[in-house]
């Protein structure tokens, strides 16, 4: 599986996140680990994942110059990359989306590396849609005819963002996502597959990050993806990544809002790191608490 983290709030420098905690998201890209569920003290533990490494691209979406929107991909693995460090030093922004890809046996390129931008938004997933290559055709043929010219790769996760975009995405974004998952969820149904459609997503247009975690409601074995928050001026502990030597702390804004697949460091407390329940939708906004609501798909208009 692959893994992202967002950031809303005061403008920040890039690396202060994606690269500088012992567990950021540079680090999770040559060793993801797994989660422990939550026990009786405070610090948590992980364990090494099922796909430890995600290194078939990554992807940087920010807010940058008069709000509009910016993006750089590439295929080659994150921790061995030059670029993107360079980049994360120099880009500073209020709200940005970085995500490591893992595609075993999907097709890597450019057009396939999250975060997708279209349309003013930009988004990005961890998850798969079950039975994805039966299901392809009757999912994009749901997408506008006005939006269909832009999608340039062939994986789920820009469908499912051209369904929200299609949906009203820039209308409603709850409701929109719920309408996507609502939509793809019948039509697995429809044709009979069992693999469940599990993912986390996260959608921003540069003022605002609407994130969800899901799983369908007959997966029987296979859980939604993990899904952290925190928010307001955090303490993250940097260091020299899964080594687990540390160096120092970062301090984060007052406003500052994180959203990432797993926490950035790798001792972790329940005080800063918060999970998001399965079937969730939220609203970070800025200046504001986040909103959480269930995602029922049998409630979506």
């Amino acid at each position: 599986m692959c893994r992202w983290m967002s950031y809303l709030g005061t403008p920040i420098v890039l690396e202060d996140v994606l690269a500088k905690p012992d567990h950021s998201l540079i680090d999770q890209s040559l060793l993801a680990r797994d989660l422990f569920l939550p026990g009786p003290g405070l610090a948590q533990q992980f364990r090494q994942h099922a796909f430890p490494t995600n290194g078939d691209g990554f992807g940087i979406g920010w807010s940058g110059r008069n709000g509009i929107l910016g993006q750089f991909r590439q295929t080659t693995p994150a921790w061995d990359s030059q670029n993107l460090r360079h980049l994360a030093a120099q880009i500073e922004s209020g709200c940005f989306l970085a995500h490591v890809r893992a595609a075993p046996g999907g097709l890597i390129s450019e057009q396939n590396t999250h975060p997708f931008l279209q349309n003013g938004w930009m988004f990005c997933q961890n998850g798969e849609i079950g039975g994805y290559p039966q299901l392809r055709r009757d999912l994009v043929m749901a997408v506008d005819p006005e939006l269909f010219p832009y999608m340039q790769g062939n994986v789920d996760t820009e469908t499912a963002f051209f369904l929200a975009l299609t949906f009203g995405l820039a209308d409603d974004p709850v409701q929109a996502l719920g309408r996507m998952v609502k939509f793809i969820e019948q039509t697995r149904l429809a044709h009979g597959i069992d693999a469940p459609f599990r993912g986390t997503f996260c959608a921003s247009d540069g003022n605002r990050l609407i994130v969800a975690r899901w799983v369908s409601a007959d997966s029987k074995t296979m859980p939604a993806p993990s899904l952290f928050y925190s928010s307001g001026p955090v303490t993250l502990h940097t260091g020299r990544g899964f080594s687990g030597v540390t160096d120092g702390v970062e301090k984060l804004p007052e406003d500052a809002q994180l959203i990432v697949s797993e926490p950035l460091e790798l001792h972790w407390s329940k005080r800063t790191w918060h999970e998001i329940p399965n079937a969730t939708i939220g609203v970070f906004e800025r200046g504001a608490a986040p909103v959480f609501t269930p995602l029922n798909p049998a409630t979506v208009d």
